[in-house]
């Protein structure tokens, strides 16, 4: 099929602004799913990047492997990759809880 692209399924935590311009989890830090798409613009280069949604939501990534072309319909796609950063002790938090709901 030529139409086939490789697709990433990223795991991610929503995140927001303070008053201060920094950096804050959404609310409790609770982990979901998109993958890339066919029009997803913008490139990921690694763990703590931030992503927009289509629906506008900042999410930062915590963790990503690869998807199956065929499934990639199980998964909402992400609108772009930002060039952004959370902290990397965010990170830490972050990944951690991630780890513990993969288990």
């Amino acid at each position: 099929m030529k139409d086939k692209y490789p697709v990433t399924c990223f795991y991610g935590v929503p995140i927001k602004l303070d008053n201060s311009g920094h950096y804050i989890f959404n609310t409790e830090i609770k982990i979901h799913a998109w993958r890339n798409g066919k029009h997803t613009k913008g490139k990921f280069l690694k763990l703590g990047q931030l992503f927009l949604t289509e629906n506008n939501l900042l999410v930062a990534i915590v963790g990503a492997t690869k998807l199956s072309f065929k499934n990639r319909h199980n998964f909402v796609p992400l609108e772009r990759f930002t060039q952004e950063f959370i902290s990397d002790e965010m990170l830490e938090i972050a990944i951690k809880k991630f780890k513990e709901e993969a288990v």
